[in-house]
């Protein structure tokens, strides 16, 4: 039991990394199409409501509907896990790569590893303060031909890592709640709501008229919701269930799958600049592994 267990994690942790990394394209290719605040706003919409429609027929025995107090943390939750973070991560997508963006989110963990220590009023210890600036560096050492042709690649950055810190809180917030609603629910939900509190932005912000709903978007979309939203939450969720520190292992291989399908589907080509700064934040991932485990 215990080995089919442990398969089963690795499993659902391979799989969480190849959906996940995948959204950079996806979300590129959809922007092309329409505005990137109505691209994620039809996806969490649509995801949240197929995700209660599937606990409501295929859960019986978990129960959907929150209490008062849940909709509030639920509420809380989706604001800055989706709403926030979402929209900042599609807005900083027009400016960034395929492969940059994907390499960006990988540093969540680094991010979570620091709130949580100032949350607990911990001083942050030095391996953790590395760990998040080897992360920086190597995110800024990749990024760093696109910023040579294009400035605006700082725009995309700062949007995208103002939207990291605020998942991570959000991930913080999530582990440190006792739910009552099993993770699918919540995600289904949280998804929902972050998606309602979007619609005011998108409908200010973005124009219909100019938005050409053809196969590239209905392709983007309908991949976003099914195998991110979804599928890789609905595994994120589970591997934090099961241990946040051990869940953190799969972020390194995000920029790896981050930066084969940014190659195959964007053509993004990989320079010696890209490698390079792929390996240090892969080794600021493990050092912050390594330093959240002894903590």
């Amino acid at each position: 039991m215990y080995r089919n267990r442990f398969h089963e994690k690795h499993a659902f942790g391979l799989l969480f990394a190849m959906l996940w990394s995948s959204a950079a394209v996806a979300t590129k290719l959809g922007i092309l199409s329409v505005h990137p605040l109505i691209l994620a706003n039809v996806r969490l919409i649509i995801a949240g409501i197929f995700i209660l429609l599937i606990s409501f027929f295929f859960q019986s025995d978990c129960r959907i509907q929150p209490t008062r107090k849940e909709l509030g943390q639920l509420a809380f939750f989706g604001l800055f896990n989706s709403t926030i973070y979402l929209g900042a991560f599609v807005l900083a997508i027009k400016y960034l790569s395929p492969g940059i963006g994907s390499l960006a989110t990988a540093t969540n963990p680094l991010f979570i590893t620091l709130l949580s220590a100032l949350l607990l009023q911990r001083k942050p210890q030095g391996k953790e303060l590395g760990s998040l600036i080897l992360g920086l560096l190597g995110i800024l050492l990749a990024s760093y031909p696109q910023l040579k042709l294009d400035p605006s690649v700082w725009k995309g950055l700062l949007i995208l890592i103002g939207g990291i810190i605020t998942v991570s809180a959000a991930t913080v917030y999530y582990v440190r709640t006792e739910w009552q609603l099993n993770s699918f629910v919540i995600n289904g939900w949280q998804v929902l709501l972050g998606g309602i509190f979007l619609f005011p932005f998108t409908a200010y912000f973005s124009d219909v008229n100019a938005a050409n709903f053809d196969l590239r978007f209905l392709f983007s979309v309908a991949w976003l919701i099914f195998p991110v939203s979804m599928g890789a939450l609905w595994l994120w969720f589970y591997l934090i269930d099961q241990d946040p520190v051990s869940a953190s292992l799969w972020m390194f291989l995000c920029p790896v799958f981050g930066y084969i399908y940014a190659y195959l589907f964007s053509g993004e080509s990989i320079t010696v600049f890209t490698v390079i700064g792929t390996i240090i934040v892969i080794v600021g991932l493990y050092v912050g592994k390594k330093q959240a485990r002894v903590s």
